[in-house]
């Protein structure tokens, strides 16, 4: 009856051993994939948290730089419309006193021309005989020898009226130029930094929706982790012996039923016991 039961317990925990390397294998296999997936995912969440992060400081960069083009913007506008004003006042200014100047010379060279080739009446004024006369003798011609001096002191002056003009005029073209240029690039800029700063936020709408996406899946995660760990867990005390290994227990087994054999055929003295056979007739 020792014999059986020996044998009934070697079959019972063999099976048992299979039962237990089954299910030990699939719960440290549900285990380990339940874990792998966990970590998998937080490593998910520490990207987006990072990447909310980022987006949201690029964000911030983009209205402070989007605040400064336009402050340079209108600033750069309001001193061209000023800068313009003054230009076109200096080139009005410039035309008229050219054109007054020209208009005076006109009249001195007329005039300068004309009494150069002035003649004395040949008959004599009644008034002559009664006065000293104009005080001058033959007919007026002016101050020839001043003329060109005064005609030429106008010609500087409505050159100087000419070239403001056209300095002016060409000032006003250039400035017109790159502040248009100036205009051009620095709407370009703002236009191209606030669609970013919009696709930016859109990116930050679906970074916190993937969040909140990704910490459930976490928690489902970490809840099947439990799950496999508390699984694992119960089968300790069934399939885990810490004072003996199965092998151990085997080979102690053996041993026992080895002793249980060598004193059944000692008690067969009759030689009934068919394993002991061999053994009692080399006693004899």
């Amino acid at each position: 009856q020792l014999v059986e039961r020996l044998i009934a317990e070697a079959t019972s925990e063999a099976t048992k051993k299979g039962f237990c390397d089954e299910k030990l294998g699939m719960a440290h296999k549900d285990r380990d994939y339940r874990m792998g997936d966990a970590k998998s995912l937080d490593v998910e969440i520490q990207s987006l948290e990072t990447k909310l992060i980022e987006l949201e400081e690029e964000i911030e960069m983009l209205k402070d730089a989007i605040k400064q083009l336009t402050e340079d913007l209108n600033k750069a506008t309001e001193l061209r419309e000023r800068e313009n004003e003054e230009n076109l006042d200096t080139m009005k200014k410039a035309g008229e006193g050219f054109k007054a100047v020209d208009e005076a010379l006109k009249i001195l060279k007329v005039f300068y021309k004309q009494s150069a080739k002035a003649k004395v009446l040949l008959q004599a004024s009644p008034v002559d005989e009664d006065t000293a006369g104009a005080g001058f003798e033959g007919a007026y011609k002016g101050k020839q020898e001043s003329s060109n001096g005064i005609i030429g002191m106008l010609e500087v002056i409505k050159s100087d009226f000419e070239r403001t003009d056209t300095t002016t005029e060409a000032s006003e073209k250039s400035a017109l130029e790159e502040f248009v240029e100036f205009d051009r690039v620095s709407k370009t800029d703002i236009s191209g930094k606030e669609m970013k700063m919009e696709l930016d936020k859109e990116d930050v709408q679906t970074t916190e929706n993937k969040l909140v996406e990704g910490k459930q899946d976490l928690q489902t995660a970490q809840d099947l982790l439990d799950g496999a760990l508390k699984r694992l867990e119960d089968l300790v005390p069934t399939c885990i012996d810490t004072t003996m290994s199965f092998e151990e227990r085997v080979a102690k087994r053996e041993q026992e039923m080895e002793a249980l054999k060598k004193a059944l055929c000692i008690l067969d003295t009759d030689g009934v016991e068919a394993d002991c056979q061999g053994q009692g007739q080399g006693q004899q």
